[in-house]
């Protein structure tokens, strides 16, 4: 992977996401699913500017969805928990 603007995809905003947000101190990341930690890592200093302390991931597998008679697939997708150093903060709604 060499874009960085191809590695993170969107921002996780659930209620756990925010609430590890305020406590952990981590950012929940839909990132591209050839992604590795270190390209992650790289992807979210340079892009956010913020440092990064360490970084996990999870692949999840699309759930079999029912329309009627036909059976469709969500896709797969994987999410990454990137945890900042103590002095950090990333708040996603400061602007609004």
């Amino acid at each position: 992977m060499k874009d960085l603007y191809s590695i993170i995809k969107s921002p996780v905003i659930t209620e756990k996401a925010t609430l590890h947000n305020e406590v952990n101190n981590q950012i929940f990341l839909e990132v591209d699913p050839r992604a590795n930690k270190i390209e992650i890592k790289a992807a979210v200093e340079k892009l956010l500017n913020k440092k990064v302390l360490a970084v996990q991931t999870l692949n999840r597998k699309g759930k079999k969805k029912r329309s009627g008679r036909f059976v469709g697939r969500r896709p797969n997708t994987k999410r990454a928990i990137v945890r900042l150093y103590p002095g950090e903060k990333f708040d996603l709604f400061e602007g609004a």
